[in-house]
């Protein structure tokens, strides 16, 4: 499977994702439509692993918010629950966050890059976030070493292509050494 395939016709909402029974799988539901994704390999959990130490150092151990690790659900409208690799959600968001998923527009999601889900990533989850208005989408090419930054202005995304160092937009500020995630 090189790019994460849709599964079933349109119409898909919370309740019909919940009752997929355990696969395995990554599931997700975009604009009604499911799609299914294979697991990461080891070094797009190392690169997940890497920023998410970073993260929760500046933004957890500082009470800032939380950083959260997938597998997790991020219900951003009736017919929109994804799985993001990493999610923050800062503490004046912190309302967004039930004991089972994510209910709403968290600060920053990341995803990292994979053969399977290139162009699901790149296209379908980006319009999928701008639409939602994630504030901020970092999409990280653990390949290349860098990471595009999308920060949302006027809803529309601004891009910001980073190699060395990247800085959050909320909490401001707060930066990943992205020479110690390669």
């Amino acid at each position: 499977m090189t790019d994460a395939r849709k599964a079933a016709p349109t119409g898909w909402d919370y309740a019909a994702y919940a009752a997929i029974p355990y696969d395995g799988r990554r599931h997700e539901i975009i604009g009604g439509d499911h799609f299914v994704n294979p697991a990461p390999s080891l070094y797009h959990q190392q690169v997940s692993r890497r920023i998410q130490f970073q993260l929760y150092g500046s933004i957890e151990l500082q009470e800032l918010g939380v950083v959260i690790n997938a597998p997790v659900d991020v219900q951003l409208g009736p017919h929109d629950i994804v799985q993001p690799d990493l999610v923050v959600v800062t503490r004046e968001r912190k309302h967004i966050l039930t004991p089972i998923k994510v209910k709403g527009t968290p600060d920053l999601i990341i995803e990292i890059l994979s053969p399977s889900n290139y162009d699901h990533d790149l296209k379908t989850k980006r319009e999928m976030y701008q639409r939602c208005r994630v504030p901020e989408y970092w999409i990280v090419f653990p390949d290349e070493h860098q990471v595009l930054q999308l920060v949302l202005a006027d809803d529309v995304y601004t891009e910001h292509v980073e190699t060395d160092s990247i800085t959050m937009a909320v909490p401001p500020g707060k930066s990943v050494n992205l020479t110690d995630v390669w």
